[in-house]
């Protein structure tokens, strides 16, 4: 099947040439068709599947066909981070770049006034973050009773992170007639409880089996001990001559350290996490997409919200505490059709969350030594001297971990105080990356 067999417009389909995409995927094929029938959608899909597009198409699809004079936005999309924010408005630029059609993001982290701008110039589509959209509403900055179509993306991370509130909240100002899409990696007990509240005699697409990871992605496990982590990482990054890696760590604090270490040892990094303002974000996600960063060191809340097409290699620095996010991380490689590596460095402290991981997964993943790095054998006298003259250990103390820490950084709002966003995952414990 092409994309021309779904019915869009010469506009569509010349922009989804443009970036080269020929047959839509899986969840494309199955989800536009339902979309651009007018029909509520309960759609599981993992990351990397495509399925941006898969709503994103017919929207812009039925907004051009179908006409409507009222005020304000006719398209509502919420999403979890101001990551996956960015990620789907440039989804919406992309495909409707030959088209006619004002977007806005809406996120906190950065001023509101410049939104406000935007909201009161008229835009078609707001793509946000829950906690910033009721900023607005509250300050009525935001016209929401002419929105036709309403998507929740990453529905059950936006649960996980404690936002059912607030999107009952901004659901409660929506007109009672509209078409809801709500997609998820997971059909979980709430989630399909949300669906039951929220859905009208929804259409289903599950091309997600959950909590698999992506058939695309090669995993592997490297043991080695916990002191040597950085210098096998090193190791990898420039015998293996990786341009583009996304590395994960536990926490913001593990990744400013890992950043700084890789850094001396002549690689090109950068961190990325909550503590980081968002145009420190925002630039260091741009230099690593543009290849001027060449490893990405992220923590969770990176896990999903990171959008790179073609990204080759993913590295686990550390296990996630939650075997679930190993599954989120690794998605980030082996996207829409492409293949990519999984790389996990496992020191004896983190049996417990491998096995974990491999009871969710249902396998277990291949596990080899790399020669001079096995656990026990001692560092080179290069490592050696290299840590000598950092006056650092490789890798300092981890605080005792909580079963299921708390997810934070979303910032400051414009006003300076913490965004609404913030104050959700203040004192929230995830439920479950």
């Amino acid at each position: 099947m092409s994309f021309s067999e779904l019915g869009l417009a010469p506009e569509l389909l010349r922009a989804i040439a443009d970036e080269g995409y020929t047959e839509p995927t899986p969840i494309q094929k199955q989800a536009i068709p339902l979309v651009l029938e007018g029909r509520d959608l309960l759609a599981a899909a993992q990351t990397g599947t495509g399925k941006t597009a898969a709503f994103t198409l017919p929207i812009l699809q039925k907004l051009i066909t179908v006409t409507n004079g009222a005020p304000g936005p006719r398209v509502l999309v919420l999403v979890p981070t101001r990551e996956l924010a960015a990620q789907v408005a440039e989804s919406v630029r992309t495909y409707g770049k030959h088209l006619k059609l004002r977007t806005a993001v809406i996120f906190g982290g950065v001023g509101i006034n410049p939104q406000i701008d935007l909201l009161r110039r008229g835009v078609e589509i707001v793509v946000a973050t829950p906690g910033r959209l009721l900023d607005h509403l509250q300050q009525r900055t935001v016209n929401l009773s002419n929105v036709e179509t309403l998507v929740l993306d990453e529905a059950d991370r936006m649960l996980d992170m404690g936002f059912i509130r607030d999107i009952r909240r901004v659901i409660q100002v929506l007109p009672k007639k509209r078409q809801n899409l709500l997609f998820s990696a997971t059909f979980n007990p709430e989630i399909r409880g949300l669906a039951e509240s929220l859905l009208h005699n929804p259409a289903t697409v599950d091309v997600a089996p959950r909590n698999t990871a992506a058939e695309l992605v090669t995993q592997r496990v490297h043991p080695v001990d916990k002191s040597r982590k950085t210098g096998l990482l090193a190791h990898l990054v420039k015998e293996g001559d990786w341009k583009q890696v996304l590395v994960f760590t536990r926490t913001k604090h593990g990744a400013n350290r890992l950043a700084e270490q890789l850094a001396r040892h002549g690689i090109t990094t950068a961190a990325i996490h909550g503590n980081k303002s968002q145009n420190a974000r925002t630039k260091s996600l741009a230099d690593f997409k543009a290849g001027k960063v060449r490893v990405l060191v992220a923590t969770d809340i990176a896990a999903r919200g990171i959008d790179i097409d073609q990204l080759p290699h993913v590295v686990n620095h550390e296990l996630p505490n939650v075997p679930e996010d190993y599954v989120h991380r690794i998605g980030r490689t082996g996207r829409a059709g492409t293949s990519g590596e999984a790389i996990s460095l496992v020191s004896s402290d983190e049996r417990q969350e491998l096995k974990d991981i491999q009871r969710l997964l249902r396998k277990e993943i291949p596990s080899s030594m790399v020669p001079g790095f096995e656990p026990g054998s001692q560092p080179t006298a290069e490592e050696t001297a290299r840590h000598a003259a950092m006056k650092l250990p490789d890798s300092a103390p981890q605080r005792p971990q909580r079963p299921n820490p708390p997810r934070h950084g979303f910032g400051r709002g414009g006003n300076g105080r913490p965004s609404r966003d913030a104050e959700r995952l203040a004192g929230k414990s995830r439920k479950v990356h």
